[in-house]
């Protein structure tokens, strides 16, 4: 063969194009999983509304749980892998469409999770006094979108507290409601949280399941954490540990719930102590109203019994809890996004281990992951094997031809944003951010200091920019 009939060498294949909406941990673990693989070269957009990434990571994890929120650092690495491209400070359906984004990329993954909270459906729910836990750690992890005014209006005068819900997410509340101010201190929650914490008087705290021990759904680790407060006393009636058969099984069975119970039956020995915050888990209990007429003034409690299959029912036997405050923790749902499907009774996109279904049948093309995909269950970990099955559903229909690497063409979706008139906040950008919440944490000697606003997390951003001009 001559030099002029060598063709050289071989065309590197198609890269598959992936964007990934939502930059929590299961829009990271997606990309992580992405990059991982070795079967098709991929090139990862990971798309956020905020112009920050790690999603409840940051904003959902209790800034007193320093070892917990570490795991940012573990996500950061999958951010800095060169196939990743962070895309912050973006909306789908405000600053892209569905279709444009489709148009754009090979494969979309939503990831976006269940930020809305479910409601009790009681009376007197609608009372000022009465929070969602989404609004309450909204504005003590400082999310730009919390509602600082009427958060701050409920925790003034507030001595007794009340917490419906026996998962992570309410002892988290409980937690952050009974530290000291020296406690909170440390943390990265923005001057404004801890001025507020420092001056609400909370004296008691109530955290109320509407089943029992068995059923609660927090884990271990996070239960003992509420012993290790420094100037609150943690209490359990002993009646409330009295289990029936079925719970027995249960408990045996199941280790989390056993090394629970162990705890529990431990606090089950402590009194409340002169001068000292207490925080009293109550079980077998559900509240049926709040009371008052300017704000909450009380929660109505009715007890209940849990059958053999964990239902629980209630006995007509009521009794009421005095409440500044009432905190309803009971639950995420997932949100709509514009021209996606959502299943309003699960608050979750249909789907097939990750494939979106549109009227029963498989979308080309759209995927979803997290609690998007499966409901608001598991810890942080559980998102990455949740996010490896939905990689591994796109990469067999790579492989089966139903999506095709290459087919959305050259446009690069920033140039798209930025013809839109987005203003797309970038991976330096986001280090701009991280330098200056560090820089305002060491005015206080700490790590960090969150910043909270939207014009603050976006005037870092140009500040680091014109440095460099």
């Amino acid at each position: 063969m001559s030099a002029a009939e060598d063709p050289g060498p071989p065309s590197p294949p198609p890269r598959l194009r992936v964007a990934v909406v939502g930059a929590g941990p299961a829009g990271i673990y997606t990309a992580e999983a992405l990059t991982r693989q070795q079967e098709v070269p991929v090139a990862v957009d990971l798309i956020d509304r905020l112009p920050t990434p790690f999603g409840l990571v940051r904003h959902g994890i209790a800034p007193d749980h320093p070892k917990m929120r570490a795991i940012r650092d573990t996500l950061h690495r999958a951010l800095d892998h060169p196939a990743v491209r962070f895309v912050g400070n973006v909306e789908i359906g405000r600053d892209l469409s569905c279709r444009e984004l489709h148009a754009a990329v090979d494969a979309v993954v939503y990831t976006y999770g269940a930020a809305l909270d479910r409601q009790l459906a009681i009376p007197g729910e609608e009372l000022p006094g009465s929070l969602a836990a989404t609004a309450l750690v909204a504005w003590y992890t400082g999310h730009p979108d919390a509602d600082r005014a009427t958060v701050e209006a409920a925790l003034a005068g507030a001595r007794s507290v009340v917490v419906v819900g026996v998962g992570n997410v309410a002892l988290d509340v409980a937690r952050v409601l009974a530290r000291t101010p020296a406690e909170l201190e440390p943390t990265d929650m923005p001057q404004h949280v801890l001025d507020a914490l420092a001056g609400a008087p909370v004296e008691r705290v109530t955290v109320l399941g509407r089943r029992g021990p068995a059923q609660a759904t927090f884990t271990t680790q996070e239960l003992r954490e509420l012993g290790e407060l420094a100037e609150a006393d943690v209490l359990v009636d002993p009646a409330d540990l009295e289990l029936d058969p079925a719970a027995e099984e249960r408990v045996a069975a199941d280790r989390v719930a056993s090394r629970n119970l162990a705890v529990l039956q431990e606090w089950a020995q402590h009194t409340a102590q002169p001068g000292r915050t207490t925080v009293t888990l109550r079980f077998f209990s559900r509240p049926v109203r709040l009371l008052g007429e300017d704000r909450v003034t009380g929660v109505e409690v009715e007890r209940t019994v849990v059958d053999a299959d964990g239902r629980a029912s209630g006995t007509g036997q009521t009794t009421v809890l005095p409440a500044d405050l009432v905190v309803r923790s009971v639950g995420y749902r997932g949100g709509e996004l514009p021209e996606l499907p959502l299943d309003p009774r699960r608050g979750t996109v249909p789907n097939d281990l990750g494939r979106v279904l549109r009227g029963g049948e498989p979308s080309p093309g759209e995927y979803v992951a997290g609690w998007i995909k499966r409901g608001p269950t598991g810890v942080v970990g559980t998102n990455k094997h949740d996010a490896r099955e939905t990689v591994a559903t796109l990469l067999a229909d790579v492989a089966a031809g139903v999506v095709r690497p290459g087919s959305s063409g050259d446009d690069d979706l920033v140039t798209t944003l930025r013809a839109n008139g987005a203003d797309p906040v970038l991976l330096e950008d986001w280090r701009a951010i991280d330098a200056a919440e560090v820089a305002l944490g060491a005015t206080r000697g700490r790590a960090r200091t969150t910043l909270h606003e939207w014009e603050s997390l976006l005037a870092a951003v140009k500040d680091a920019a014109a440095r460099t001009r």
